[in-house]
């Protein structure tokens, strides 16, 4: 917990320095001010991508069947759910951490060690927490966007909250590093097995079109699943229909847990 304690003051004042601004400038265009350097990391992404991950991810979709795929991200949700079960007692929110605690409860015992989710039959559904949102319920602004190495979109105010996110994961906690990186590398191969369908949904400058679709995504969720600014309906978005500036290619890079623009919440 002191390790806990120095990485959140860590994060806290990193977010400070991040300054007031937020995801969106005042006339509703997105905040990225070091739009070369987060192009040179998108690319990096989007080529991993194309020549490794996605290819794993095919090839694990085509050997794997369905229920066995949804088993796996059963698992691995549940796993997710200790880590929401703490950002909601750091937010001060009752209703997230109790129902993120009894979903853990109810689906680790019922629901055969996570592969099932009788909790979501039950009316328990599942939201997804981490620091950043914690952080934007204490007031912290995001900061401008930053396209990080492997994991794809973020901004300031997520990226301090990542070492926080580490150590409220499970799976930092295994002793074994084969079984431990084992278990990263198999999420992260049947998340992006499950964004395959979405790959044809990326038109025109590949990088501004993830770019506001995270955005517009990421908003929703901090503002709780309320529609606020849309810069797609407003037109403030500069997003290109023309062709892609970062090179072509069916992929979606390499973006972690990041949605493309089939996962903005409907």
């Amino acid at each position: 917990m002191k390790v806990l304690s120095k990485l959140l003051v860590i994060a806290t004042a990193s977010v400070v320095l991040s300054g007031c601004t937020g995801m969106y400038t005042k006339n509703g265009t997105p905040n990225d001010p070091w739009q070369g350097f987060n192009r040179g990391v998108f690319a990096f992404n989007d080529t991993l991508d194309h020549y490794a991950l996605r290819p794993i991810a095919q090839g694990y979709q085509d050997v794997t069947p369905h229920p066995v795929r949804e088993g796996v991200g059963n698992f691995f949700s549940n796993l997710s759910d200790v880590g929401n079960t703490v950002n909601g007692v750091l937010q001060g929110n009752p209703a997230i951490a109790g129902t993120s605690f009894l979903r853990l409860l109810i689906n680790s015992t019922l629901g055969v060690g996570g592969l099932l989710d009788p909790a979501g039959d039950m009316g328990l559904h599942q939201r997804r927490e981490d620091m950043g949102k914690t952080l934007a319920a204490w007031g912290f602004k995001s900061g401008p966007f930053l396209m990080l190495p492997l994991l794809g979109p973020s901004d300031l105010r997520d990226t301090a909250g990542l070492p926080v996110d580490w150590y409220s994961s499970v799976v930092t906690y295994i002793n074994n590093n084969y079984a431990k990186w084992g278990l990263y590398f198999v999420d992260l191969v049947n998340t992006r097995a499950s964004l395959l369908g979405d790959d044809n949904l990326v038109h025109g400058d590949r990088y501004i079109f993830i770019r506001d679709a995270w955005m517009q995504h990421r908003q929703f969720e901090i503002d709780g699943g309320k529609i606020s600014q849309d810069p797609f309906a407003a037109g403030a978005s500069d997003f290109d229909t023309g062709d892609s500036a970062s090179g072509s290619g069916s992929s979606t890079s390499v973006q972690g847990n990041s949605p493309s623009a089939g996962q903005i919440e409907k």
